[in-house]
C-alpha cells in the first residue's frame, strides 16, 4: 500500500498525468457519443469535463495542479481554430454568394446573444460586475474574457459561462433548428457558430461540412462583431 500511495504522489504531480487524464476522459466521452449514434445530448466535451472533474474531486486535485498538464491541449486551441480556415476556404463561394444575409444575420445573432443575456441576469437580480460577465458568453473563450475585464466582469466567471454556452448550444441546437425547420446547413452552422462558438463549430463539422464551414465564419465575425459593439452599448447603457 505505500509503494502504490507513493506511487499516486508521484503521478499526481506530473503534468504528464493530468494530460493522459484529460485525453483518456475525452475518449471515453467520444466512444459513448458514437455508441449513442451522435446523440446530441451526449456531447463529448460536456462527458470529458464530468469526467476530469470527477476525478479531479476524487483525489483532492486542484485546478492549477491540473492545468499544468492540460496547458498542451490549451495551447493547440488557438491552431485549431485557425485550422477552421480550411473548411471556409472549400466553402468561400458560398460565402460570397451570401454575403448579405450572413452580415445581417451576425449582426443580429450577435446582439440577440448579448441583449437577451444582460436583460434575463438583470431581472434575476444580478449585479453590474455579473452582467458584465454574462454579457459576452457566446463570443469564443479568450475574447469573451478580454471583454468582460474590459466591461468590469469576472474573466474567469465569463470562461465558465462560455464553456457551458457552447456545451449547451451543440446539444440542444440542432434538435431546436429541426423543430423550427431550419434545413439549410449554411444557416445552421451560422446559428450554431453564433450562438455557441468552438464547442458548437466542432459538433457542426461533425454533422456536414458546409455548416462546419459556416459556424467558423460565424464564430470568428461574431467574435468581432461582439468586441467592437458590446463595450459602445456598456458605455451608453451603464
Amino acid at each position: 500500500m505505500d509503494n502504490l500511495q507513493d506511487t499516486w504522489v508521484y503521478l499526481s504531480a506530473s503534468p504528464l498525468f493530468h494530460l493522459t487524464l484529460t485525453l483518456i476522459a475525452f475518449q471515453a466521452a467520444n466512444w459513448l457519443f458514437e455508441k449513442a449514434g451522435r446523440n446530441p445530448l451526449l456531447n463529448p466535451v460536456l462527458g470529458a469535463v464530468l469526467l476530469v472533474v470527477a476525478v479531479l474531486v476524487a483525489t483532492g486535485t486542484d485546478y492549477a495542479t491540473y492545468f499544468q498538464g492540460a496547458q498542451f491541449v490549451h495551447f493547440l486551441l488557438g491552431p485549431a481554430t485557425v485550422a477552421l480556415a480550411i473548411p471556409l476556404y472549400r466553402q468561400w463561394y458560398r460565402v460570397r454568394q451570401s454575403a448579405l444575409a450572413i452580415g445581417v444575420s451576425l449582426l443580429t445573432g450577435s446582439l440577440t446573444a448579448a441583449i437577451t443575456a444582460v436583460l434575463v441576469a438583470w431581472l434575476l437580480g444580478g449585479t453590474t460586475e455579473m452582467l458584465a460577465s454574462i454579457a459576452p458568453k457566446s463570443v469564443t473563450a479568450p475574447v469573451a474574457m478580454a471583454i468582460s475585464e474590459e466591461l468590469g466582469g469576472l474573466p474567469s466567471l465569463t470562461a465558465v459561462l462560455v464553456i457551458v454556452t457552447g456545451i449547451f448550444g451543440a446539444m440542444f441546437g440542432p434538435p431546436l433548428l429541426n423543430l423550427m425547420g431550419v434545413r439549410d446547413w449554411r444557416a445552421r452552422g451560422l446559428a450554431i457558430g453564433t450562438a455557441s462558438h468552438g464547442i458548437g463549430t466542432a459538433r457542426a463539422l461533425q454533422v456536414n461540412e458546409t455548416a462546419g464551414a459556416f459556424s467558423g465564419l460565424a464564430m470568428g465575425l461574431n467574435a468581432l462583431a461582439t468586441a467592437l459593439m458590446l463595450p459602445i452599448l456598456w458605455g451608453i447603457f451603464f
